[in-house]
């Protein structure tokens, strides 16, 4: 067996669009049909991850 990884390259038009879908008002939409407002507000959240919010593990 070849041991090197193969490089897969698509050119643009065999790629096809990945639809997002986020959690609005209590249910799952597809960003796409977000009105303006809810895109702006979409694009202005903040993402975290527990480690760096400052909890602690029940471990520690």
């Amino acid at each position: 067996m070849n041991n090197e990884k193969e490089e897969i390259e698509l050119k643009d038009e065999e790629r096809q669009p990945c639809e997002v879908w986020s959690r609005v008002m209590g249910y799952h939409r597809p960003v796409s049909s977000y009105n303006i407002g809810k895109k702006g507000e979409f694009h202005e959240r903040k993402y975290f991850t527990e480690d760096k919010c400052g909890l602690k593990k029940k471990d520690e």
